[in-house]
């Protein structure tokens, strides 16, 4: 687990097959981990609609947040997911 949280971390865009490749185990085992790490709320998915900015932009629309977004979207970007950090 560690080394996946440690390649989470360092904000590097990797599809799940990527993360499988480095860490030398199956797509079925991250996703597993992944799963593990959520639920355990060391980690979290990011979501790219609206919610990201509570709406409060000009470009949202209740489905995607166009103000919030490159102009092209995010095509083909796969799922993601930060490492989430104790506040101080």
């Amino acid at each position: 687990m560690r080394e996946l949280l440690e390649l989470l971390k360092d904000g590097r865009a990797r599809s799940i097959e990527m993360l499988a490749a480095e860490l030398h185990t199956t797509v079925e085992d991250i996703r597993r981990r992944i799963e593990y790490l959520e639920r355990t709320g060391l980690i979290h998915r990011v979501s790219l609609n609206s919610s990201g900015c509570g709406g409060s932009c000009s470009g949202c629309d209740g489905k995607t947040c166009a103000g919030c977004m490159p102009k092209d979207g995010f095509q083909n970007m796969g799922e993601m997911w930060e490492v989430v950090t104790a506040e101080k």
